[in-house]
């Protein structure tokens, strides 16, 4: 069950960073409350994914994925160009961050 919290935190976590452009810099009400209500419930439901899973892996699976997916998603629908060099940084960063969470930094 926690890794369904964790998936949940993840899909509502990217929703939320999704919907930062249409915000218009918070100038947009209904894009603004929907990603306020969005990142609520992925704090939330990473609460919950931690009660049994270790903050290290859970927020190491959390940030990756997250990367990958607005990034993803940036490029399929708001328009943000892909190369190689984007491409690769990401791949570089989420490497990173698992590392860092999953014990090189520990």
């Amino acid at each position: 069950m926690a890794y369904l919290f964790l998936l949940g935190a993840i899909t509502a976590e990217v929703i939320g960073t999704s919907l930062l452009k249409a915000t218009d810099g918070f100038t947009r009400l209904w894009p603004t409350v929907g990603l306020v209500v969005a990142y609520l419930s992925a704090f939330g439901l990473l609460s919950l994914a931690v009660k049994d899973i270790p903050v290290g892996v859970a927020y190491a699976i959390w940030s990756g994925l997250g990367t990958a997916a607005i990034m993803a998603i940036g490029a399929a629908f708001l328009g943000e160009p892909l190369s190689v060099a984007k491409v690769a940084g990401a791949g570089l960063v989420i490497a990173g961050v698992v590392v860092l969470n999953l014990g090189g930094a520990h």
